[in-house]
């Protein structure tokens, strides 16, 4: 993930900034920042935007909705920090958080500041400098995995905030509901309807599992790694999506995005990060470490819903985004290629349903 100029679209009047975190933020973080900081944008975000705010003395992290933005909690920054605030005494890999902002006079929408996480964050490939061995490319795999599993055995009964996330029983028949229903509303001419791939979830729910804190986000570019061991995972960011439900979800989420060496020419183009390395788990070794490390069973039937309902799920994420791109709400110009993207998730879908 790498920082750039900000889009035009998305500017914000920095003083005006600066001046509410001088005055709200947490003193002990900006008493050392003095003047307006340099802001870049983050060039990955494609739900929320983020953008770096340097200092001489510092830097901090800035995250506000889009322009045009459907969709609900995903955008809702007031939950986004709290649940980060909630979370870091219990998973340090989440960010301190420094600010909270609800006036719209301020920046023209809720935001929120926290610290940024300096290391290495990858992309599509790894960034210039950075390397993997096999046993590298293995070790990354295993450490991702531990932290995602170190996630979910967090005690949420232990945290009001966390516990509160906690909707009970239902969560899988619900998120079948949610994202079927925002699939509908964001779709587009130029897309498959995926009615027949939500009618077989819906038909194949499995039954409730414990639930846990979920990331529902989780991939290997949403990971700070150690600048000086790429091996070792020191942050994890975007949170927007976290939840408290099956974790199973979030583990087959994650593997929606998960292109290996061995897929066909167009998941290997989709891929947003290196997962086709020499040495890189494939999705069925990460299932099968996953379920030992936490004591699970779950046979292959059961595991197909999982899978399915990742990549559905991407495909309604991504067809959020390229519904505001058509409608012209955002002009980024790689939104173009989410469109293709659907209708290719759709096959895929309709080949592992079979």
């Amino acid at each position: 993930m790498s920082a750039g100029a900000v889009r035009e679209e998305d500017a914000f009047d920095v003083a005006r900034v600066s001046a509410w975190l001088r005055e709200h933020g947490d003193p002990e973080v900006v008493g050392v920042l003095e003047g307006e900081p340099e802001v870049r944008q983050f060039d990955s975000g494609a739900s929320n935007l983020t953008y770096e705010l340097r200092w001489p003395t510092g830097a901090l992290v800035l995250r506000r909705p889009p322009h045009g933005a459907l969709g609900g909690s995903a955008h809702n920054m007031h939950r986004e920090h709290d649940l980060q605030a909630a979370l870091h005494p219990v998973f340090p890999h989440v960010p301190r958080m420094v600010g909270l902002c609800t006036d719209p006079e301020v920046l023209g929408s809720d935001f929120y500041v926290m610290d940024k996480l300096e290391g290495t964050i990858l992309g599509r490939d790894l960034p210039d400098g950075v390397t993997l061995t096999p046993e590298q490319a293995t070790a990354l795999c295993e450490a991702a995995l531990a932290t995602l599993v170190e996630l979910h055995e967090v005690d949420v009964t232990a945290v009001p905030q966390l516990a509160a996330l906690d909707r009970g029983d239902g969560y899988v028949h619900r998120q079948v509901e949610g994202w079927s229903s925002r699939y509908r509303a964001a779709a587009t001419d130029d897309v498959p309807d995926f009615e027949d791939v939500m009618a077989w979830l819906a038909e194949h729910e499995p039954a409730d599992r414990p639930h846990a804190l979920i990331h529902n986000d989780f991939r290997l570019d949403n990971l700070v790694l150690d600048a000086a061991d790429p091996t070792r995972v020191v942050g994890v960011l975007d949170w927007e999506l976290a939840t408290v439900g099956d974790p199973l979800m979030d583990l087959g989420g994650a593997l929606a995005y998960w292109a290996q060496a061995d897929d066909d020419a167009t998941m290997r183009s989709l891929r947003l990060q290196p997962t086709h390395l020499p040495g890189m788990l494939t999705r069925a070794e990460i299932v099968e470490r996953y379920c030992a490390a936490r004591g699970l069973e779950v046979s292959a039937r059961e595991w197909a819903f999982y899978e399915v309902f990742g990549l559905f799920r991407l495909a309604g994420i991504a067809q959020q985004i390229y519904a505001r791109y058509v409608s012209g709400a955002t002009t980024n110009p790689r939104f173009a290629a989410f469109g293709p993207m659907v209708t290719y998730l759709d096959a895929r879908c309709r080949a592992l349903i079979g």
